[in-house]
């Protein structure tokens, strides 16, 4: 595991996730991602929206500012905008001689035509286009300068156009640049004014054209830096109406079939209405309903007709509310040590978008080794003291709540001895029935990190996992515990094996011999968080216990192919969603050092205020001995 860099900084990702929502939120489309880039632009294709890297190195404020104004650009302007007339534009600058200076031309002044209707229709953006304007005439006034004493004059021309149309006063003027580029200065200058006149693309392609057609004659080279992106696209291929899939856009069926014969006018209507939506159906379901509405062909029948019910639909509906797995075969105790359980690209709007080609492959333990129970019985004889605490705090607690007085209460139900009313000035009135057995209504995983960056703190890591193990035995609270990690030698774009090592499962968790199983978790190689997490929650999510835990044992970041951009993000979506099926993840991140600040910043981006941190996994059992004492006390009812 690997801390992921940002051309040296690190990724905000909670910055990142608040970008991507406003992006979909302005954009009215849940298709929309947002990425970081060398430039700014989007693409249709893709339809993502890149943020340019020019905005990363500045006080936190500036930098939002200026990642801001790229996503309203990008999102709200899309809408301003003519892919048709992006398309004549591209074929009209691979004509030129100075290609560069034509694209970026017409990409500066697309986006200031598109700021300042985004401005008439956003009041509330100005302050944010404010700092990105500021930020630009700097960068450009500085650039300006460079290139005039480096004789670089296309790039020193492209320059003084951004600072004159930016100007805030009309006095300021275009700069002598070159004496063959100097007499064009007026021409120039009255070419810009219709900038701030253009009402389409059109128009701007009208003007990037008459500007070319004089330059061409004047300059010599084309510019050398790129300032504003305009991506060679298929844009005559863009379905301009489905820019951007509106969030409430009506269902499609699932083929555009379209019945030939017409309507008779003779056809049965029931008028009754039948609502398709209903209290049993609130929760997405997989049913022949749901069929019914994508599925068939169009017609110009009347909408309101209803088809009579059948026998089928009814048993239909019973099957599919009543199914579950048969045991007749059962194939879950085979002996088989390793078993693929998902294949590539299989769910993945369960896994999240950035495991859509990681599947898993589940490592079932083998049986240990007279090394392993040897080192396992060194281990748990170190944890014994904690255990035997947690043992008797744990049974203090229990024979407490069992000796509760029931009686004599100032609430509950009203007894029969109501003298007390008028002869004790405090009178205890009430009583409870006695509740059932006291118990541990609980359950845990261990999710431990077995990525190559754990070799040094594995074999501490394993001591505090053992202690897990003897407390959660020793007060018969089922556990978990499985390391994961993900095969870099077979991983590719299309597919990502990820292993799961479960070395104590739950059936097994409260036998005695399971604990050696601990001793064969070792580093491996990268780690995929994120997936890990939503795996481990689907598990538990099947478990009845009332509470839930998920302990996650990491030392960094995650880092997997094609993963370490947006694994902080995805890690971060998958503890929430696991919060939202109320089971509670923490995270016990471990170090050999000092944990720097932005680390664990970093840690709790993803895990929130349930991070748990260890500089020195020396002291792993004396930290994770109050976090097991609360939880368990928490647990018990």
């Amino acid at each position: 595991m690997k801390f992921i860099k940002f051309n040296d900084s690190k990724i905000d990702s909670l910055l990142f996730m608040e970008l991507t929502d406003l992006a979909k939120t302005l954009a009215k489309s849940d298709q929309v991602e947002v990425e970081y880039g060398v430039q700014s632009y989007y693409n249709p294709f893709e339809k993502t929206i890149y943020m340019s890297h020019f905005w990363k190195d500045r006080n936190h404020r500036d930098m939002v500012d200026g990642l801001k104004s790229d996503v309203y650009l990008r999102s709200i302007g899309s809408r301003y905008s003519s892919m048709k007339d992006f398309s004549r534009m591209l074929e009209a600058a691979q004509g030129y001689q100075f290609k560069s200076l034509a694209k970026q031309l017409f990409m500066l002044f697309e986006d200031i035509r598109i700021e300042e209707s985004i401005k008439r229709e956003r009041p509330g953006t100005k302050p944010v286009f404010s700092s990105r304007k500021s930020m630009y005439r700097k960068h450009f006034a500085t650039q300006l300068t460079l290139n005039l004493e480096r004789s670089i004059f296309t790039d020193a021309l492209f320059c003084a156009v951004y600072l004159k149309l930016t100007a805030e006063s009309p006095l300021e003027e275009i700069p002598a640049i070159h004496e063959s580029i100097d007499p064009m200065k007026g021409f120039i200058e009255a070419e810009l004014a219709r900038v701030f006149e253009a009402r389409s693309t059109a128009d701007i392609v009208s003007i990037v054209n008459g500007l070319m057609e004089g330059f061409e004659e004047v300059l010599e080279k084309d510019m050398l830096n790129t300032y504003f992106f305009f991506p060679e696209l298929e844009y005559e291929q863009v379905d301009e109406e489905a820019l951007f899939q509106d969030l409430k856009a009506k269902p499609k069926l699932s083929e555009d079939l379209t019945l030939e014969e017409k309507s008779a006018g003779d056809e049965e209507v029931h008028e009754e209405e039948m609502p398709t939506w209903h209290r049993e159906t609130e929760a997405p379901a997989k049913s022949f309903l749901q069929f019914d509405l994508e599925h068939g062909a169009k017609t110009d029948i009347s909408g309101g007709a209803l088809r009579e019910g059948e026998d089928g639909d009814q048993a239909l509906g019973s099957v599919q509310g009543k199914a579950k797995q048969t045991k007749r075969k059962d194939y879950s105790k085979l002996e088989s040590l390793e078993s693929v359980q998902d294949e590539p690209n299989a769910g993945a709007a369960q896994a999240g978008k950035e495991n859509r080609y990681a599947f898993s492959v589940m490592k079932l333990p083998e049986k240990p080794s007279n090394e392993d129970i040897l080192d396992y019985q060194a281990q748990a004889k170190t944890i014994e003291s904690y255990q035997k605490r947690l043992k008797q705090m744990i049974q203090k607690t229990l024979e407490h709540k069992k000796t509760l007085p029931r009686t004599d209460l100032h609430a509950g139900r009203l007894n029969n001895k109501l003298l007390r009313y008028f002869t004790e000035r405090n009178p205890r009135l009430f009583y409870k029935k006695q509740e059932p057995s006291t118990e541990i209504d609980a359950v845990f995983t261990l999710l431990v990190d077995c990525s190559a960056s754990m070799h040094d703190k594995m074999a501490e890591t394993k001591r505090g996992i053992v202690l897990f193990h003897e407390a959660l035995k020793s007060v018969a609270v089922p556990h978990q515990i499985v390391g994961f990690w993900e095969d870099t030698n077979d991983a590719t774009e299309m597919s990502q094996p990820n292993y799961f090592h479960t070395v104590v499962s739950f059936a097994d968790s409260l036998k005695a011999g399971a604990g050696p199983h601990v001793m064969q978790l070792e580093p491996e190689e990268d780690n995929r968080d994120g997936y890990a997490i939503r795996q481990m929650t689907k598990m538990l999510v099947q478990r009845s216990e009332a509470q839930k835990f998920l302990i996650v044992f990491s030392d960094g970041e995650p880092a997997a192919f094609d993963y370490e951009q947006n694994g902080i993000v995805d890690t971060h979506e998958a503890v929430m969603e696991a919060r939202k099926r109320n089971i509670e993840v923490i995270n016990v991140f471990l170090s050999n050092s000092e944990i720097e600040e932005s680390q664990m910043k970093t840690i709790q981006d993803m895990y929130g205020k349930y991070s748990l941190f260890v500089p020195d996994v020396d002291q792993l059992p004396d930290v994770l001995y109050p976090l097991l004492k609360k939880l368990l006390n928490k647990s018990i009812r």
